[in-house]
């Protein structure tokens, strides 16, 4: 053997072939938990996101709701009356619908903040190249 041979070269021409591929048996296999450990982490944070958004686009149908409800009451009182307290009702249902609107802004902006799992993703692209590297190194 040469000194130019490199650890790896080295470990591989003193370490049976079992030894070895129970090392990267083991080394795969504390990869492969800690990316699920990743991943599950990251969609745990996706998913309180969307739950966050989930809920604002609740409080917008809530607020779609009663601008239904409220405009048709006053649409009610204003055929009923022509003038006067009909109109009551009618700003009543504007605001409710200027909530709604700031309610579903608002819930999609959040949705458009869910990412799924990024991180994983990217460390598990990475991983075909660290395994390319390493027969390069033969």
């Amino acid at each position: 053997m040469t000194d130019s041979a490199t650890p790896s070269e080295q470990k591989a021409a003193s370490t049976s072939l079992g030894d070895l591929l129970g090392e990267v048996t083991k080394d795969i296999s504390t990869l492969m938990r800690q990316e699920v450990e990743l991943a599950k982490a990251e969609l745990k944070q996706s998913a309180s996101r969307a739950g966050k958004g989930a809920g604002l686009y609740g409080g917008a149908g809530y607020g779609a709701m009663m601008a239904i409800l409220f405009l048709s009451i006053a649409l009610w009182w204003a055929l009923g009356t022509l003038i006067g307290g009909g109109w009551s009702g009618v700003i009543v249902a504007v605001i409710w619908a200027v909530i709604a609107l700031i309610l579903f802004l608002v819930g999609r902006n959040q949705m458009k903040t869910v990412k799924g799992a990024p991180q994983t993703v990217e460390t598990l692209k990475n991983i075909p190249a660290t395994l390319k590297r390493n027969e390069e190194n033969r």
